[in-house]
């Protein structure tokens, strides 16, 4: 679904990434994690088509990310730190907007569908600004998927979350990757990563120095090679 070629990115004579290479399958679900700084929302943007990398190759679907720019956006759904919502509108007025935005077909049809995928189908007429930060981040995962992407990125979706919240999020990712859809995560709570993805990536300074399939670690194990790796980084 996403092959990476020694993928730079440079800010002046800062180089934030240094040879990324990263082959991810359609289906597959990958977190990443890493020290504050370490290159890992940059390297999302760059996968997730919001900025360009300075030196490399991405291709998506296999096709070449220049070469079919705006096509490929139809395919990628972002959730990050802002949840890109307006307080003012209802769940349901918000979804119609994204979904506007895309030309969704069925719209209304469709925003129905991604409500229930999300478990907030109770709360379709309420206002956003009544929301709690975990019924916000659903409705953010409602509004990144109304279009029907293939791959879902998330930049730190756990934060602010209570456990409870926590505990649906994990079922809602986890139901839509069972449903065939790439996701690629960043967050800082390996447990959470552990236990719902397919593999685990570790940045630092700008380079991937870790990856394993998850079904070969434990949390006590993989805080071990975290610590190793990453040394006294946070």
């Amino acid at each position: 679904m996403i092959v990476a070629k020694g993928i730079t990115k440079r800010i002046g004579s800062k180089e934030i990434l240094r040879g990324i290479d990263l082959h991810i399958k359609p289906g597959q679900f990958v977190t990443v994690l890493g020290p504050n700084g370490a290159g890992k929302t940059s390297l999302l943007k760059i996968l997730s088509l919001l900025v360009n990398p300075t030196e490399g190759e991405l291709l998506i679907g296999g096709q070449k990310v220049e070469d079919n720019l705006v096509e490929l956006r139809k395919n990628i759904g972002v959730i990050s730190h802002n949840s890109f919502l307006y307080d003012r509108l209802t769940a349901y007025e918000n979804l119609k907007f994204y979904g506007e935005m895309y030309g969704v077909d069925n719209l209304k049809e469709r925003a129905f569908e991604v409500i229930e995928e999300v478990g907030l189908q109770y709360a379709m007429s309420d206002p956003v600004g009544t929301f709690s930060r975990g019924m916000q981040q659903r409705l953010s995962i409602a509004r990144s998927i109304i279009h029907n992407p293939k791959v879902l990125f998330l930049d730190e979706p756990y934060t602010g979350l209570d456990q409870h919240a926590i505990g649906i999020l994990n079922n809602v990712l986890a139901q839509l990757n069972k449903n065939g859809r790439t996701i690629f995560m960043i967050t800082h709570n390996y447990e959470q990563g552990l236990e719902l993805s397919d593999r685990i990536l570790i940045v630092y300074k700008g380079k991937i120095t870790y990856q394993e399939e998850t079904t070969s670690l434990g949390p006590a194990r993989f805080k071990q090679i975290y610590l190793e790796q990453v040394g006294g980084g946070h």
